[in-house]
């Protein structure tokens, strides 16, 4: 079995032009428990992404007919984070290096087989996952900030208006939130909305 749990196993893109290749491989892995789905260029790949799929890995063949595996796998990195091992028949230098430059989990070179690329998908699969969850720590991050500054600016707003310490303030608004069972954070910044609509006011009327 694959390391995610047999009742929620890892979902697989295969994209590749060569059709026995796609359907040996998907075949193999779908035995080794991964989910899989296929595509035959980067075109109907990028029209099933569109339609909402959203695998865990993806496993694109370098050399494809249209747009070549390098160009999905650069949509994949800047649009939909969706982590990608390449595969290929060739392993010069400048290739590897523009797929690592992408961001690729992985790099490998056919023939292959299931036994020999599953601790490759294994390890890849698990960057994944730690890459996913460094990103959702710094969106948290980024949203706590986010929300600090703008109790911040309620609470100097106010200071002002009332004429109260930072505490007091601070204790006003935090009053007033859990009275209206809402956070502080969405409170805060429709104290800033309404402020900056007072301001603007003011100036229109000053015109």
């Amino acid at each position: 079995m694959t390391s995610e749990s047999a009742a929620n196993p890892a979902h697989l893109l295969l994209v590749d032009d060569d059709r026995l290749i796609l359907a040996t491989l998907s075949r193999g892995l779908q035995d080794v428990g991964y989910r899989v789905s296929c595509a035959e260029s980067a075109e109907e790949a990028q029209e099933m992404l569109t339609s909402g799929l959203r695998p865990d890995l993806a496993l694109l063949d370098v050399r494809l007919p249209g747009a070549d595996g390098l160009s999905l796998a650069q949509r994949l990195c800047e649009l939909d984070h969706i982590p990608f091992v390449m595969l290929s028949a060739y392993s010069d230098e400048a290739t590897v290096q523009r797929a690592a430059n992408l961001g690729a989990l992985g790099y490998l070179v056919k023939p292959l087989d299931t036994a020999s690329i599953r601790p490759t998908l294994e390890a890849a699969l698990q960057r994944a996952r730690e890459q996913a969850q460094l990103r959702l720590n710094r969106d948290q991050l980024q949203t706590a900030l986010h929300n600090d500054r703008d109790i911040n600016v309620a609470i100097g707003i106010t200071m002002v208006q009332y004429r109260l310490t930072r505490q007091a303030a601070f204790d006003m608004l935090r009053a007033a939130a859990r009275s209206q069972r809402r956070k502080l954070a969405v409170l805060a910044q429709e104290v800033i909305q309404t402020s900056e609509c007072v301001l603007h006011g003011s100036k229109d009327e000053g015109v």
